[in-house]
C-alpha cells in the first residue's frame, strides 16, 4: 500500500469532533477512487463520500453511499485513493478492514464491497449479515 494513494490535502479544517482514521478502516482501490472522483465532479453534491451501514436488504444490513459537503461531529475521516471517505462510529464497527472496488463491466459491474466482517452476503453484494 503506497502512501501516495492515500494522501490528499484537505481543503478546509475539519469540524470539531471529527477524527482522522486510516485505510485499516476502509480502503478504496484506485478504480473505485477514480469512479468516485468522476461522480463527485458530475454530481456536485459534496467533496466527501459518506459510507454508512443501515438495517435492511436481503441479509439484514445494507451499504449506503452518498456525497456530503462535510463530515459531522463524531465521524471518522479516511483519505484513501485520493478520496475523502467519512464513516460514522456505528458503521465503523461493521466496516473495519473493508475494501471497496469498482468495475465498469456490463454484467456484475459497479461498486463491490469486500468486508471481512460479513458472515454472509447476498448475490447483489449490497447487503450482508454479521
Amino acid at each position: 500500500m503506497s502512501s501516495s494513494t492515500s494522501e490528499i490535502s484537505l481543503s478546509a479544517p475539519l469540524p470539531e469532533g471529527v477524527r482522522v482514521g486510516n485505510e485499516n478502516l476502509v480502503q478504496l482501490t484506485p478504480a473505485a477512487g477514480g469512479k468516485v472522483a468522476a461522480l463527485i465532479a458530475r454530481e456536485a453534491q459534496g467533496e466527501f463520500l459518506r459510507i454508512a451501514i443501515t438495517g435492511g436488504g436481503c441479509n439484514g444490513l445494507s451499504y449506503k453511499m452518498k456525497f456530503v459537503l462535510s463530515p459531522k461531529r463524531g465521524d471518522i475521516l479516511v483519505c484513501t485513493a485520493n478520496t475523502q471517505v467519512v464513516v460514522d462510529p456505528k458503521t465503523a464497527l461493521y466496516l473495519k478492514g473493508t475494501h471497496l472496488d469498482y468495475s465498469a463491466a456490463m454484467v456484475a459491474g459497479g461498486f463491490k464491497f469486500s468486508n471481512p466482517n460479513a458472515k454472509a452476503s447476498c448475490s447483489c453484494g449490497e447487503s450482508f449479515s454479521v
